[in-house]
């Protein structure tokens, strides 16, 4: 049978809130590189949505009647692609990021290749990882193992019949999206995977502490609802949740964590770890107050 990925129209979906000129780098690395390109807007100030328009994008601006996700603002923009024929592949990727010239062709390929496969992820980089510690700590955090993987980050290119078997984004979280797309995906028999192949190159732009702390808290969050939403079908999600409470608590053995990470790495991912643990117990604590206040938690933006 034939495989319409192979000789599908690749379209790109990009999301930002404010990015400046990161979305003008990143709209002038896409348009070159797929037919066709939406840019979804949630709630930007700075004339994100008019540098769009002009440079060629089609443009949604998402309504502030709901809170802004990065998974709605996603799911905008994949119905707005849908009504464009032959479009079976689509490139997620976030507005502060640039996309690699030589990216599709290799994701498109792998797509045909690797057996099952319904997302291709590659190398994204840090644009400045040596212009603060926490930038270089983003840059080692993208660093992750190429092959068959559990889930994929914000840049990445997906199958349309994939992402549509499973209906999607879930528009209400505030963060972790992709791993929850990718859990549901992996239970249908979707495969996704990561390929040797520069993919994008990021802007983190965190230059201090308070912007890394609630980078963290966000992480935390996410992983507290992770758990709280499928730890029955992936257990994986439960370990992080209990390390994260039991070393916030177990404080005065942080140097003990410390040495173990060390031995493995270096002195500041160590620090990063140890301390990242309070920030992600905050995330932790947030969502669960949520739960019980039955309030939706906004965006835990660092920028």
């Amino acid at each position: 049978m034939h495989d319409p990925a192979a000789s599908a129209r690749v379209g790109a979906v990009v999301i930002g809130r404010n990015e400046g000129d990161r979305l003008r780098l990143c709209l002038e690395s896409v348009a070159p590189c797929v037919e066709r390109t939406v840019y979804v807007d949630s709630g930007s100030s700075d004339g994100s949505v008019e540098l769009a328009r002009r440079l060629g994008a089609d443009v949604v601006v998402l309504s502030a009647d709901r809170p802004f996700t990065a998974a709605r603002a996603r799911n905008a923009g994949m119905a707005m692609l849908a009504a464009f024929p032959g479009i079976w592949l689509v490139q997620l990727i976030d507005g502060d990021c640039e996309l690699d010239p030589g990216w599709i062709d290799a994701a498109r390929t792998a797509m045909t290749e690797l057996p099952g496969a319904g997302i291709i992820c590659g190398r994204r980089r840090e644009r400045f990882p040596d212009a603060s510690v926490y930038n270089g700590l983003c840059d080692r955090e993208w660093n992750t193992p190429i092959g068959e993987a559990v889930a994929c980050g914000g840049d990445a290119l997906v199958r349309v019949d994939a992402f549509e078997e499973v209906g999607g984004f879930e528009a209400s979280l505030i963060a972790g999206e992709e791993p929850d797309l990718c859990h549901r995906l992996r239970l249908m028999g979707w495969r996704i995977y990561r390929i040797d192949a520069e993919m994008t190159r990021h802007d983190a732009a965190i230059t201090r502490v308070s912007q890394w702390w609630k980078r963290n808290e966000r992480s935390g969050y996410a992983g507290a609802e992770a758990w709280y939403r499928r730890g029955k079908t992936d257990g994986a999600t439960r370990r992080p949740v209990f390390s994260n409470l039991l070393w916030a608590v177990a404080w005065p053995f942080w140097p003990v964590l410390w040495w173990r990470v060390y031995r493995r790495s270096d002195a500041v991912y160590a620090a990063h770890i140890v301390i990242g643990k309070l920030p992600h117990c905050q995330g932790q604590l947030r969502f669960w107050l949520d739960r019980l206040t039955g309030r939706h938690s906004k965006l835990i933006e660092y920028k």
